[in-house]
């Protein structure tokens, strides 16, 4: 990572870059500042960044660089505003893929600050899956927190990869990395399922993959899914369906056992008879698990009790929907959060980033931020600051 670029991206993650549209106080009331949102590029002309955030702060973030069709991932940590040298984390050059958006690399942080990754093989990844199909890649940092293992491929049985799989890890040593195929022997986005395979000592060994829904929605093909664990050990997964093809409502999936069982719901329809190529996001804070998707156009976020298992009612970005996709959410100390998501993304097309930040009652502040020049192929990311601001990456 060249010096120029660290010192910039330092300037960057400090700077407080705030909305001044804020409505005013009443008079007399005392002026409340607006919650400080900065924003920043990833480095190196890099794209699809992911962060996730350890229990002592440390936020770890990966990002892509290279040819889209079979590029590398690299991972870099942020402290104290300052990133680290990067790591490249795929073992075998050229072996990730970034065509689709949503078809990239994963990150969870798991028990004891260990960061796992897990990422869609390219055309070009090694091992393959069975009969040389494309594989669900899983690497995590080594004992030493320096370099990466050798990537694996997780999938025995459940081959089909099309779009992207997600992992998630909690502090207790699981490790869950999840995507959808259909059953072995059969065909067809209804045939799809999601599956997921689950490692019991911080992914040094998993189980073969097993079935995670066991109401039979299909999976939408070429649509990403979103894999979670919190910080009292449940276990989420956002994925969007497709029964009878036509039926493409996103689904939650949790499990309170340790993945033994998932709990599915559903948790918004929507009614298309295409593949809207669509990722999803978690997060947590403020008392709860935050799970942000995709529907028509829109994006919407919504507040999961972590005691009850209770959803909030959906809560859109405000503002009129102009072909809204792939969220990014955080939450600070206060309970409030930030909804980030991108406009104007297509096939091979860039777009824009916009961003709004909610209260912890949901109501949403400030004005709707902006910024141009999301590339080809990306997405956005979203952490919350020490200082209680937020930081977006794009």
């Amino acid at each position: 990572m060249k010096g120029n670029w660290m010192r910039l991206m330092s300037a960057c993650l400090l700077l407080a870059c705030t909305n001044d549209t804020t409505a005013a106080p009443e008079k007399g009331a005392q002026a409340e500042q607006p919650t400080a949102v900065s924003v920043v590029r990833v480095p190196e002309k890099g794209i699809q960044p992911q962060v996730a955030v350890d229990n002592r702060g440390t936020t770890h973030m990966i990002y892509f660089a290279g040819d889209p069709a079979a590029g590398d991932i690299f991972y870099v940590r942020v402290e104290n505003g300052t990133f680290s040298r990067p790591i490249r984390v795929n073992s075998a050059p050229g072996s990730a893929i970034a065509i689709g958006n949503i078809r990239g690399a994963r990150i969870a942080v798991g028990r004891n600050g260990r960061v796992h990754i897990a990422w869609n093989g390219s055309r070009k990844a090694e091992p393959n899956g069975p009969n040389g199909a494309t594989p669900m890649l899983y690497t995590r940092l080594n004992d030493a927190g320096l370099a990466f293992e050798a990537q694996r491929n997780l999938i025995q049985s459940a081959a089909g990869l099309d779009g992207g799989g997600s992992v998630g890890a909690d502090t207790a040593g699981n490790v869950y990395v999840e995507w959808h195929a259909p059953a072995p022997g059969v065909k067809g986005e209804s045939n799809r399922c999601v599956w997921v395979a689950h490692s019991r000592d911080d992914g040094k060994t998993f189980a073969p993959e097993k079935r995670a829904n066991a109401e039979s929605t299909g999976a939408c093909g070429c649509c990403g899914l979103q894999a979670f664990a919190d910080s009292r050990g449940s276990a989420y997964v956002l994925y969007r369906a497709a029964k009878e093809e036509v039926h493409r409502d996103m689904y939650l999936l949790t499990s309170t056992d340790k993945g033994e069982h998932f709990r599915s719901e559903m948790v918004h329809p929507w009614e298309l008879n295409a593949c809207p190529m669509s990722s999803a996001a978690f997060a947590e804070g403020g008392g709860g698990v935050l799970a942000a998707w995709e529907t028509n156009g829109q994006v919407y976020y919504c507040r999961i009790d972590q005691e009850t298992g209770k959803r909030s009612l959906p809560v859109p970005a405000p503002g009129d929907a102009n072909g809204r996709k792939h969220p990014a959410i955080a939450s600070n100390a206060k309970g409030e959060v930030v909804l980030a998501w991108t406009e104007g993304m297509g096939w091979n097309k860039g777009g824009w980033l916009r961003w709004r930040v909610f209260d912890k009652d949901g109501k949403p502040t400030g004005a709707i931020g902006r910024a141009e020049g999301v590339p080809t192929w990306s997405l956005v990311a979203v952490f919350a600051r020490a200082d209680g601001g937020f930081t977006i990456v794009y």
